[in-house]
């Protein structure tokens, strides 16, 4: 695939994030090569996934714009989607120009964005139509205009019993979760390939993947939650070994697992030329 001109080689992956609490865990992937656009990529797991279920809403970013998906999952699966709108569309520039007419702004409420006010915007389905312009559901925004910059954002969702201060809190999930995914790539080492093989890099995706969902999982329980809202590096860093530990030992298709002393009787009872084979394990013990 060419970009700006440079051949480029790789993977894409699309991921359906759920949250829990604090955290949140990776509940569907889906990957294939470069090419697909990032919305046909993941369009098939986000209309036939079974982790989405009546009640639950969908974050997407601006990639995910589709009038057909929104439909279909308000419709058939009582599912409320949240995304940005594309200045070039007619319901943003509809729904800024109704803002500013009403000019019933109040403040945002992120703290940190004191330059910036909102404003609810209702009845707004007609004005982003598909093919079936009749089988539309309704949609309402939240405009979010910055004083300083005089730029205005318009966050869509199909929840339209939702205040603009309730829709931009929601929508203001999306830092925690990119938050996230950068913690995966570089404390999780997800991208760290050893070959570029697809069934390697499938492999190593997976069972990073499954060990960063069993972490998510332990945080979330009793003897875990000391380390919620910390990341993998200062956990590993503040951790002290409390449990005895285990040696693994394996020839071709045979294992076994013994604790440090079962392991040092094992080591002592064996001949000379089998301790000077076990000495590099049991330097790492």
């Amino acid at each position: 695939m060419k970009d700006d001109g440079k051949v480029i080689r790789g993977y894409k992956m699309g991921t359906l994030r759920g949250l829990m609490d604090d955290s949140g865990i990776i509940e569907e992937i889906v990957f294939d090569s470069i090419k697909p656009h990032d919305l046909e990529l993941c369009r098939n797991m986000i209309l036939k996934s079974k982790c989405l279920k009546g009640g639950d809403i969908l974050i997407n970013d601006r990639g995910f714009i589709s009038r057909d998906v929104i439909n279909f999952l308000k419709v058939e699966k009582q599912v409320d989607t949240y995304v940005p709108a594309k200045k070039n569309m007619t319901i943003y520039q509809e729904a800024v120009k109704i803002a500013i007419s009403e000019d019933k702004w109040q403040k945002h409420p992120n703290r940190k964005r004191k330059t910036q006010e909102i404003h609810l915007v209702k009845d707004l389905g007609m004005m982003w139509q598909s093919n079936t312009p009749d089988k539309d559901v309704d949609l309402c925004a939240c405009v979010v205009h910055d004083k300083k910059d005089n730029e205005y954002y318009v966050f869509l969702t199909t929840d339209t019993n939702k205040t603009a201060k309730q829709i931009i809190n929601t929508y203001e999930l999306r830092p925690e979760i990119e938050e996230d995914y950068r913690q995966i790539k570089d404390f999780w080492k997800l991208e760290d390939f050893k070959s570029t093989k697809y069934n390697f890099i499938t492999f190593h995706i997976v069972m990073t993947l499954i060990g960063y969902m069993y972490f998510q999982l332990f945080k979330n329980m009793e003897k875990g939650n000391k380390y919620s809202g910390k990341s993998l590096p200062v956990i590993i860093k503040n951790y002290k070994e409390d449990k005895q530990k285990s040696v693994i030992i394996y020839s071709g298709q045979y294992f076994g697992v013994f604790s440090f002393i079962e392991f040092i009787q094992l080591y002592a009872g064996c001949s000379a030329e089998v301790r000077k084979l076990l000495d590099p394990t049991l330097a790492l013990v």
